[in-house]
């Protein structure tokens, strides 16, 4: 498969709730966290023209060279960066790119990697057990299948897969080592639990492997925190999750920064100083239609959440008035100016 067939091949998954939810402006600055192909990011910079930037970011060198194929008629809008989005705030610093419009996170597999024959991602095809998203990762799925022990294995499976039968397929698993192929590993798991339904039954498992390889779990915790404070005045952050754990982990966040007083309940008085720093746009979760699983069937479990950056007297500077304060938020508020200086000299003395 030529990389212009991957590209084109992937279909973007919510692409117009995406947009909708991510308020897309002429001339806006917009980060896209996991590039894949560039299907949301040719999106977002048609709508954005004329004066859009993105910053495209993905882990995956191979899906970079795609979308930077993809996106060559945006050239001069656009800035494509090979690192993992935990590191968003020490990229946007490094590149000036902050702050922001929207910032988005779809957190699908993409087709490439789904069909890329040597990645693992897949037991579709028989391949080396890799499911590493960068290949300068050191640990692969491989890796943890023959040397993680049975009940550390177990737990991986359970915690990140939610398979129920997770201390039967480690055993299994710890027996048949080495195992060193995606069929290998899947023929194994279909062989100790059996095949009910149309979802194979190493699916749960291969999650879990991806999750634990790429510790995808816990990168989102963290730049999901950076997220916000990139974003300006009624900046949006989009998420699209594909499985439970992701989305728990966005809802709860959300949630959270939609509060103000998060002190355990029966708490007398507040003493956590805790205050909004987002307002939620769709307190119900947006799924796909109909028409869309339809189209694309891998869109069946995607889940998108969506809040907007709120702005609170402390983020200016003390000696600005509340009326001049709202004043310049409400008309250049995606600037901020006290915010960016607290992020400047906060990167300066580390």
């Amino acid at each position: 498969m030529t990389k212009n067939r991957s590209a084109s091949s992937h279909t973007p998954v919510l692409l117009s709730e995406a947009l909708k939810a991510l308020a897309v402006q002429p001339g806006g600055r917009y980060i896209d966290c996991t590039l894949g192909s560039g299907g949301h990011a040719v999106a977002i910079l048609d709508h954005s023209s004329p004066g859009g930037q993105l910053l495209g970011i993905d882990a995956d060198p191979d899906a970079l060279e795609i979308a930077k194929e993809r996106l060559q008629h945006f050239k001069d809008s656009i800035l494509l960066v090979n690192d993992n989005f935990a590191n968003l705030q020490s990229i946007c610093i490094k590149y000036d790119f902050f702050p922001v419009h929207g910032i988005l996170f779809d957190l699908g597999l993409s087709s490439l990697q789904l069909n890329g024959r040597g990645r693992g991602f897949s037991f579709q095809h028989d391949a080396p057990l890799d499911m590493r998203f960068n290949p300068d990762q050191e640990i692969t799925a491989a890796d943890i299948v023959n040397t993680t022990p049975e009940a550390r294995l177990a737990q991986i499976i359970k915690t990140y897969g939610e398979e129920i039968h997770s201390y039967k397929i480690a055993r299994e698993i710890v027996k048949g080592r080495p195992i060193e192929t995606t069929l290998q590993l899947a023929q194994l798991i279909e062989k100790t639990i059996g095949r009910r339904g149309k979802i194979h039954p190493a699916t749960r498992t291969f999650q879990a492997l991806r999750i634990a390889v790429n510790h995808e779990l816990e990168h989102l915790e963290t730049a999901l925190r950076q997220a916000v404070d990139l974003l300006g005045y009624e900046g949006r952050l989009v998420v699209i999750s594909y499985h439970s754990l992701e989305d728990r982990i966005v809802k709860q966040f959300m949630q959270k920064e939609a509060k103000g007083c998060i002190c355990p309940p029966g708490t007398p008085t507040c003493i956590c100083g805790h205050t909004p720093s987002l307002r939620l746009i769709n307190r119900k979760v947006i799924t796909p239609t109909e028409t869309e699983i339809d189209v694309n069937p891998r869109s069946r479990s995607a889940k998108l959440r969506a809040a907007e950056r709120i702005t609170t007297q402390g983020d200016c500077y003390a000696t600005t008035d509340e009326h001049t304060f709202l004043t310049i938020a409400k008309s250049r508020g995606w600037r901020r100016p006290a915010l960016l200086q607290k992020i400047r000299m906060a990167f300066l003395a580390a």
